[in-house]
């Protein structure tokens, strides 16, 4: 299928049929996921791919029993990690310092190194740690004062940085969809859970946050609820 195609096939599917779908397939689309865009490339997520029957069973009435789930074939659990911000900030810092030496003209290595320093081994180490919401106070207070002399980015709170990573990780989530439509396999990206009993079943960290969980598996015929709809694009569309 061509990308339009996949975009036109993909539709958020609430049956699936009791069909086998590959997990090494399943797998791969987890792995090109990770390629899309997120914030600083922080890639502050992780992906919990669900093939254990028992485990599903699990999951399906910790989303609430719904259709979606409990015929999925498979599931995958998409969660944000924010409390990794300094392994993966290290992470990053390490590669943009390779990057600049074999890249950058040796004259500017220093400079630039420093600089992926100062901002992987400060700004973001700073812009993520969260302490009761204390630590976002003490930086909306700072960019307003710096923002009185230039342009800066405002969205700093704890819980706009929060944001930050959802959104991120949604984009890693739409992705995977994107991806899973072009092996004709189906999903549906459901929010509708008892995250408490997600995290309890996962035993995942109190740092981590569900973002979505994904059912997947291969449409029955009555599995897509009805025709698409969406809003006149006329009533959406702003060309400025």
């Amino acid at each position: 299928m061509t990308l339009e195609e996949i975009i036109n096939f993909r539709r958020s599917v609430r049956h699936y049929k009791d069909l086998p779908i590959d997990s090494e397939k399943v797998k791969h689309c987890i792995e090109l996921a990770t390629l899309a865009p997120n914030s600083s490339n922080m890639q502050l997520w992780e992906f919990y791919h669900i093939t254990n029957p028992e485990i599903l069973k699990e999951l399906s009435v910790a989303c609430l029993n719904q259709k979606a789930a409990t015929t999925a074939q498979q599931m995958v659990v998409f969660v944000t990690r924010q409390d990794l911000y300094r392994k993966r900030a290290k992470k990053m810092m390490d590669l943009e310092t390779q990057n600049v030496l074999k890249n950058s003209p040796k004259e500017k290595q220093q400079k630039r190194i420093k600089t992926w320093k100062l901002y992987y081994g400060n700004v973001m180490p700073f812009l993520y740690s969260r302490f009761l919401g204390i630590f976002g106070i003490v930086r909306k207070i700072l960019v307003n004062i710096i923002g009185i002399f230039r342009t800066i980015t405002y969205q700093v709170s704890e819980n706009d940085v929060r944001v930050v990573v959802h959104k991120t990780c949604a984009l890693a989530a739409q992705t995977f969809m994107l991806v899973m439509a072009g092996e004709s396999y189906d999903t549906c990206p459901m929010e509708g859970f008892d995250g408490r009993k997600v995290k309890s079943i996962l035993k995942l960290p109190l740092g981590a946050e569900i973002n979505m969980i994904i059912s997947c598996g291969i449409r029955e015929e009555h599995g897509v609820w009805g025709d698409r709809m969406r809003i006149p694009f006329d009533e959406v569309y702003q060309r400025i």
